[in-house]
């Protein structure tokens, strides 16, 4: 459904353009704001993503959840792009709650984070509805840069100003590797527009010259992909970065962006070349295999939780490449609804998960005091029964242990592999899942079966407490009644 250029035209991208207007607002607002505890500030940005919200829902319901293309077929907004944006919005909301206290304790909860934070989410939600190169690199660009502040906003700390070199550095490298891949592509299809691409694709795929030239743009294309999601052998800024930036930061940038990568995906491989399924999808093969492997085994060595669940990040996103590479294998279109449906409803469990697990580090930590050591979570059981089952609930489900959301995230995209004949995948990922659910039992063997070290009080606030308690929960009962979350990651994807 292709609508008119005239004020309409700004109906689809509504989200965004209530969100820039709110970080705008939100930068003169904080001017203002004279408490140094910054309540206004944060309850502003709040109500800026519940306006967001309502913003997307209100698209939603007036396209009838159709497709829709704007800007010159530059934006899209679909299914998908309203769900995880509706995701994003979640994600960023609960980071805002959990890093309140930590941030307030440690003098870095200005307005540059709140603004950075809104024009990040910004980013993503302009990546998640891109449907042309330009969009995309436009997105992932401004995520980037607010991403890159973010890790240094501590200026007086050498480690957060290290991880922001080496991220700044990398990031540098991926971008041009992707914006070298998208000019191969252009070069071969002659435009920029990803559904144009798609149709451009299918008429030279079957021409020798054509297609080389195709698949080598191809391959800077997955690099970029890669370095976004991660993975192996893109994944070498993830855990310095998780380790040396804020706690707070380290969970903005280890839940929402997730959701843009994927959605980054989704648009570049799904929509624009699956014609070429047959060559990405090899590797993807490498990705998963090596993502898997190298983040399970050691991860087994870290005896810092930042630096763990980095490279449980790294495993887990080879796990969401099994449903990408599951879709359309040897031509058969059968299982690719499937497939692509449980790699997103694993990208937003994942979401969900880590939420959780750096939520807990943060209510742990108090003035003084950063927990980000297995010994710190010693004894958590004696000194706080319900928050000890809240991240005993977080590390079940990152370790896949049934009834947990966890559990059901991973079964989804092993069968979509199963079914698609990657039997030899669907077992080493198993194999793997079971070296890595050694980490996650240590945290709780520590918590359940070691004595106290430190009786530091806890600092978390009412909101936090509740938003937590949810959280651990809403893994909980994802994992007995999976069917609700899955069914609109399959309406997503078909609507595509």
């Amino acid at each position: 459904m292709m609508l008119p250029t005239s004020l309409i035209d700004f109906l689809p991208a509504l989200p965004e353009i209530v969100l820039l207007a709110g970080a705008c607002a939100l930068m003169i607002f904080d001017l203002y704001a004279k408490s140094e505890r910054k309540e206004g500030s944060v309850l502003f940005a709040e109500l800026v993503l519940l306006g967001c919200t309502f913003s997307t829902l209100f698209v939603l319901v007036g396209s009838g959840g159709q497709l829709i293309y704007a800007f010159n077929a530059l934006f899209v907004a679909d299914m998908m792009s309203h769900v995880l944006k509706l995701g994003a919005y979640l994600a960023v909301a609960l980071a805002l709650v959990y890093s309140r206290q930590y941030l307030l304790d440690r003098g870095l909860l200005k307005g540059e984070f709140l603004t950075l934070l809104l024009f990040a989410l910004l980013g993503m939600m302009v990546m998640m509805s891109a449907n042309s190169f330009l969009t995309l690199y436009l997105g992932l660009e401004l995520l980037s840069l607010c991403l890159f502040a973010m890790v240094a906003l501590n200026r007086d700390s050498a480690a957060s100003t290290e991880a922001a070199m080496k991220y700044f550095v990398l990031g540098a490298l991926a971008s041009g590797l992707l914006l070298y891949g998208m000019s191969m592509i252009y070069g071969a299809t002659g435009t920029l527009t990803i559904t144009e691409v798609a149709k451009q694709v299918g008429n030279l795929s079957t021409h020798a010259a054509d297609r080389t030239l195709l698949v080598f743009g191809l391959v800077f294309l997955v690099a970029g992909i890669a370095f976004k999601l991660g993975v192996v052998p893109f994944h070498m800024w993830i855990p310095d970065v998780y380790h040396g930036a804020p706690t707070a930061v380290t969970l903005v940038i280890g839940s929402a962006p997730k959701l843009a990568a994927f959605a980054m995906a989704m648009r570049l491989l799904v929509n624009g070349l699956l014609d070429l399924a047959a060559d990405w999808q090899q590797m993807l093969v490498i990705l998963s295999v090596l993502s898997m492997a190298l983040g399970n085994i050691t991860a087994i060595a870290q005896s810092n939780l930042k630096r763990m669940l980095a490279y449980s990040t790294i495993a887990h996103m080879g796990f969401m490449l099994l449903g990408l590479l599951s879709g359309v294998v040897g031509g058969n279109w059968l299982n690719a609804a499937e497939a692509y449906a449980a790699a997103m409803f694993y990208t937003l469990v994942y979401v969900l998960m880590s939420l959780g697990a750096f939520g807990m580090l943060l209510y742990l930590s108090s003035k003084g005091f950063e927990c980000e050591n297995l010994e710190d979570m010693k004894g958590l059981n004696r000194r706080n029964p319900w928050f000890a089952f809240i991240m005993l609930l977080a590390m079940f489900s990152l370790a896949g242990v049934p009834p947990t959301a966890g559990f059901y995230a991973k079964l989804s995209v092993l069968s979509a592999a199963v079914a698609a004949g990657q039997i030899w995948l669907a077992v080493f990922a198993v194999i793997m899942s079971l070296i890595g659910a050694f980490y996650y039992l240590r945290v709780v063997k520590l918590m359940y079966f070691d004595d106290p070290t430190d009786a530091t009080p806890f600092t978390g606030d009412r909101d936090m407490r509740v938003l937590l308690s949810a959280n651990g929960l809403a893994l909980l009962a994802i994992g007995i009644v999976p069917q609700p979350l899955m069914w609109i990651c399959f309406v997503s994807i078909k609507s595509l």
